[in-house]
């Protein structure tokens, strides 16, 4: 068509018109051109500065992203400064409401906080959850707090729960890489002490520690059997959640590897992190390929990944500080504080512990924030803390301990020995474990702790 139209052209006729139509319609092609590519090479640094990963962050207005640019990073390195903690806080439809409220109870500006609402179909949720953080200035502020804003099925005793967890830390990770501990926490989990205390107490522990129960059952003919069963989780190809399949054939237990389990809920050190999802160790990533058809990864993965890692064998604590409900807040200070717990579980929604734990232990008002070195909205002796209230917003490097993290402290330092500073339970298991094969793993992990008790080294 074009070359018919050229060709049908007068050109002795229209010379001079040739030259200015050309040059023109040049002209005005290169001015489109560049402001085209202009504005997509703004609208992707634009997304790029709001969402750490295509997958992260649904927030993404251009005001925030100049607020965020200008956020004074907290100070690390220097001695004395408080650790930097990584919170991904999940729940699953309908506990928007509930992860907010947690938010707002652990929330400090040195921290990293990710929410993820698991499930497949609730955008509409995730949507009023990332509207709800925006809404909060002090979050926009600091901008320390991010939204998953793409979202899966997961089942929670298959490996898309364990996927989840790994795709939280990676992400975590890539938002920033000053934090020292990553930290799971469920909406049905509460804390038992202010940010301010729980960091206090971590000041003086060393940074490569990993918090994560045992339970070890695994030589047992129980153990063995869960172990032995193969399963397929549907969940990691389905949109929505869908239970486990169990195969009718069985394997045999791994000989290659020792397989401990524990509790889900665990403390874990950002190098222990990094190692698991970007080392160059392939340790982990078979590891993972074996659990894919395991029951209940969360329960064993790490905790057998630490056991048989020798560069992080010492560095295990077996304590995840959690600790069931019900608890009694009156009896505080006598019960709570030497239940060797950071944060109680599982709440149900509603719960009345909740209201008094807000109102009794951490000061904190509807709808607001635990007060703070940080955040002295209305002076000393206020306790309120406003998330819209920038007037009274201090130093984020200083803490305002109170008087129960003396004795989290002390009971945290406990777990250090020596000079050095290290727990030495796996080490010691092995031996144990060569000099007695017949006797059960529980009964000899209980054993070196009581011995390790009386030595005043470690108590776990």
């Amino acid at each position: 068509m074009m070359l018919k139209m050229l060709r049908s052209w007068n050109w002795k006729s229209c010379q001079g018109i040739r030259l200015s139509v050309l040059v023109a319609v040049a002209l005005l092609l290169l001015v489109v051109g560049f402001f085209c590519s202009r504005f997509d090479d703004d609208q992707f640094r634009t997304t790029m500065n709001n969402i750490p990963d295509d997958h992260a962050n649904v927030i993404n207005d251009t005001s925030t992203t100049k607020r965020i640019t200008k956020m004074i990073h907290p100070s690390k390195g220097r001695p004395g400064d408080p650790p930097i903690l990584a919170y991904w806080i999940f729940g699953f439809r309908g506990e928007s409401k509930r992860m907010l409220r947690l938010l707002k109870a652990v929330y400090h500006p040195r921290n990293q906080y990710l929410l993820h609402l698991l499930d497949g179909d609730g955008d509409e949720e995730r949507m009023e959850l990332a509207v709800s953080v925006e809404s909060e200035q002090v979050f926009r502020a600091f901008g320390n707090v991010n939204v998953v804003g793409k979202s899966y099925a997961v089942e929670e005793s298959g490996a898309s729960a364990l996927a989840a967890m790994l795709h939280a830390s990676a992400l975590l990770l890539r938002i920033s890489s000053l934090w020292d501990w990553f930290i799971t926490l469920s909406s049905s989990d509460y804390p038992l002490f202010t940010q301010d205390d729980i960091l206090f107490a971590l000041t003086s522990l060393p940074r490569d520690l990993n918090f994560l129960g045992f339970t070890n059952r695994t030589i047992d003919q129980k153990g063995q059997h869960n172990f032995n069963r193969i399963v397929v989780d549907p969940s990691l190809h389905s949109k929505r959640a869908t239970p486990l399949y169990y195969a009718v054939e069985t394997r045999e237990v791994p000989l290659t590897f020792d397989i401990f389990e524990g509790s889900p809920w665990m403390v874990l050190s950002r190098g222990f992190m990094e190692h698991c999802i970007k080392g160059w160790d392939n340790f982990p990533r078979k590891l993972l390929m074996y659990y894919a058809n395991v029951v209940s990864p969360l329960e064993s993965y790490f905790h057998t990944v630490l056991c048989n890692s020798p560069e992080f064998r010492n560095t295990i604590v077996n304590q995840d500080l959690r600790c069931s409900v019900p608890i009694n807040v009156s009896n505080y200070h006598d019960d709570l504080v030497n239940k060797w717990a950071i944060f109680a579980r599982p709440f149900k929604e509603g719960d009345p512990t909740l209201d008094e734990l807000d109102r009794d232990i951490l000061d904190r008002q509807p709808q607001g924030l635990v007060r703070g070195k940080w955040c002295n909205n209305g002076g000393h002796n206020s306790s309120s803390c406003s998330s819209n209230s920038s007037t009274n917003w201090d130093d984020t490097d200083s803490l305002d301990p109170g008087f129960n993290s003396e004795k989290l402290q002390n009971i945290l330092s406990n777990f250090t020995v020596g000079d050095h500073h290290k727990p030495r339970i796996l080490f010691q298991l092995r031996k144990t474990l060569k000099n007695n094969p017949t006797k059960s793993l529980s009964h000899q992990i209980g054993s070196m702790c009581l011995r390790q008790n009386k030595k005043g080294k470690l108590h776990i």
